[in-house]
């Protein structure tokens, strides 16, 4: 027989549960605590699944932030090289040639004469580069950009979905705890009723046996 912490599991594990554009599950709303917690014996069971998924939530959450930071340093250079690759397409041919300064490793750069040119090498990564001309490198630099500024979106996205999903759980965790410390305090207010009625009995079966009584 599953439990409520198992149905909890479920229904983000489900297929079929509602999730994001990029796939990322929607946390169960705990609306009626009863839904999820049938006894105070199952709390425990369920609050540690709540905090379970919570973990993964801020997994993810710090996972998407370390994209975003990378992708916000990454566009400021696809921008530059793409304006770059902008400036020597208007260059005609028989230009002087522009004077700049180009790097060499992240202290050193070196200054060089730049003549008209149909050209460019673009780093593709891994230590790779490759030969474009003006008109293939800016496409490929167009594109790069676009989906540089989109992918920066959908973690933006992502990072705002996942902090309402944590505290949705949150809240969760407080409701199902509040429930608990509620169903304790009926039991105690329960216990003592039924104390305060056998003594009630007590000290009334007391008096209806001292009326009886001739010497009473």
């Amino acid at each position: 027989m599953s439990t409520p912490a198992t149905k909890v599991t479920a229904k983000v594990q489900n297929k079929d549960a509602p999730t994001n554009p990029r796939g990322i599950p929607q946390a169960p709303f705990v609306d009626k605590v009863e839904d999820y917690v049938a006894s105070r014996e199952q709390v425990e069971g369920t609050l540690k699944s709540f905090q379970e998924m919570i973990s993964k939530y801020q997994f993810m959450e710090v996972n998407t932030q370390r994209r975003a930071v990378g992708l916000k340093e990454k566009i400021p250079d696809i921008q530059k090289t793409l304006d770059t690759v902008r400036y020597l397409k208007t260059r005609k041919p028989g230009s002087d040639p522009i004077e700049t300064t180009f790097e060499l490793n992240d202290t050193l750069y070196a200054k060089a004469h730049v003549p008209p040119t149909e050209e460019v090498y673009l780093w593709l990564g891994a230590n790779v580069m490759l030969s474009y001309s003006l008109p293939e490198a800016q496409t490929l630099l167009e594109s790069k950009l676009s989906v540089a500024k989109q992918n920066l979106s959908n973690c933006e996205e992502d990072l705002d979905f996942l902090r309402e999903q944590i505290t949705t759980l949150e809240v969760a965790t407080a409701r199902v705890y509040n429930w608990d410390v509620t169903q304790r305090r009926k039991e105690r207010g329960d216990g003592a009723e039924e104390n305060d009625n056998e003594d009630g009995e007590e000290i009334k079966a007391r008096k209806a046996k001292a009326k009886a009584s001739p010497n009473g």
